[in-house]
């Protein structure tokens, strides 16, 4: 067993689902929402967490995509087709959240033992296998070619993406990001990104290297395995697969004080770095 599927067995997990609160909010808040809880379980003030979050049609933008020579035009262009974009404070490039895709976040304390970033991503692949054991040995973690928001653990079926993972790190906390494909079409969320970097750019010569998104390498879980799963479904997995790793017990609770006093930090955070996308 390597360190990180020993992660996955806490003594107590906090269990926090915004699967559906979330929905019509901006994602600004979700990644506040991740950078406090990160700081509360760094700091030995919350258990390890896992946070279910979805959000309506929106594009997540990494800081190199905010530097896209004419991200004007990409970011009038999702507006117009429906789409809210903000830029987000873990690493990576774009990404589509909809109704069809379940992000999950697992968050960490490296109190009293480093863990590499690998610990983290082995981690997170490790859950998402536990939750679909009708994927058993065919869950893979490269990178994709071709995908969005490309990255060495990439997740796959059948060299066809699904699900992309990233990091961040505050306080002693590390947070694990997974955005799951669950419903729709992959190959239709890929489209749209690649068209939004083909106004961003426009044949511009850049000195970050953005992804030539193909749309065929992207698919969901239903589609890659003939299920017709919806999200809730999942959530329901999770809380199932949760009860199993906990070794005494699965908490929930609402913030408390201190902890709403933390968040409106980060969020004042991430308005920031928003306002300029915004004006």
């Amino acid at each position: 067993m390597t360190k990180g599927e020993q992660l996955l067995w806490q003594k107590e997990w906090r269990w926090i689902d915004e699967s559906l609160i979330m929905r019509s909010r901006s994602p600004v808040e979700s990644f506040a929402q991740d950078d406090t809880i990160c700081h509360l379980v760094g700091q030995g003030m919350s258990p390890s967490s896992v946070r279910t979050w979805v959000h309506d049609r929106s594009v997540i933008l990494g800081l190199q995509d905010a530097r896209m020579p004419y991200i004007e035009e990409a970011v009038d262009f999702c507006k117009m087709n429906g789409y809210r974009p903000i830029v987000r404070n873990s690493g990576g490039l774009a990404v589509v959240l909809d109704e069809g895709i379940l992000n999950v976040t697992l968050t960490f304390s490296e109190r009293e033992e480093r863990l590499s970033i690998d610990d983290g991503y082995e981690a997170m692949l490790a859950f998402v296998q536990l939750l679909f054991p009708e994927a058993e040995g065919r869950i893979e973690a490269y990178e994709v070619v071709g995908s969005y928001c490309p990255g060495s653990y990439d997740l796959s079926i059948d060299g066809k993406k699904f699900a992309g993972i990233s990091q961040r790190r505050i306080r002693k906390g590390i947070a694990v990001q997974v955005y799951l494909g669950i419903e729709g079409s992959g190959s239709e969320r890929a489209a749209f990104i690649r068209n939004m970097y083909e106004r961003g750019i426009q044949g511009e010569e850049t000195k970050t290297v953005y992804p030539d998104v193909q749309p065929h390498v992207m698919a969901t879980l239903n589609e890659l395995l003939d299920e017709t799963w919806t999200v809730s479904d999942i959530v329901h997995r999770i809380q199932i697969v949760l009860h199993e790793l906990a070794d005494e017990r699965v908490v929930t609770r609402p913030y408390t004080d201190e902890e709403l006093e933390l968040y409106m930090h980060y969020l004042q955070r991430m308005m920031k770095r928003n306002a300029k996308l915004n004006e």
